[in-house]
């Protein structure tokens, strides 16, 4: 259902591109940009514990859970975490570059803004190596938004 009316609003976004107020697209595209990428992060972070299983006696359903296994966690562990982060923030980027009425530059790096304050809530949450949030934070976040905006062509 959920799907349904975002594919509508897309459909409306588009074809009413000339008669809608800039600001108003702009905002619409930021808004779509962010609820697009966060729905690809969820499905890539729900999905991955079938694809790459999580170590034996490692309850990741849970924040508590997750924050006690992550010690046992190896370097596979990681990197579909960083996959969503990276691909969330990149498909968000893009849709909202895409969508913009005339700031496709700006619009994508407020969607890329918006997914590193996330990242750094979850570094500040979760005792990840530091590797990895430094990878995460480095690479996931800033340099996606700028693909994203790049691969829109606008």
């Amino acid at each position: 259902m959920c799907s349904l009316a975002i594919g509508f609003f897309f459909i409306h976004l588009s074809q009413n591109s000339n008669s809608m107020n800039p600001n108003l697209r702009n905002s619409l595209a930021v808004i779509a940009g962010l609820v697009i990428g966060s729905v690809v992060n969820m499905a890539l972070i729900m999905s991955s514990s079938s694809i790459i299983p999580p170590p034996e006696g490692a309850d990741v359903t849970t924040l508590e859970g997750l924050k006690a296994s992550l010690p046992l966690f190896q370097p596979k562990h990681f990197i579909m975490p960083f996959l969503a982060h990276a691909l969330g923030t990149l498909v968000g980027a893009f849709i909202g570059a895409k969508l913009s009425a005339n700031r496709p530059f700006p619009i994508a790096m407020i969607v890329g803004c918006v997914f590193l304050a996330g990242g750094i809530m979850n570094v500040m949450q979760l005792p990840a190596p530091m590797w990895f949030n430094a990878l995460d934070l480095l690479g996931a976040y800033l340099p996606m938004a700028w693909l994203g905006y790049k691969l829109s062509g606008k």
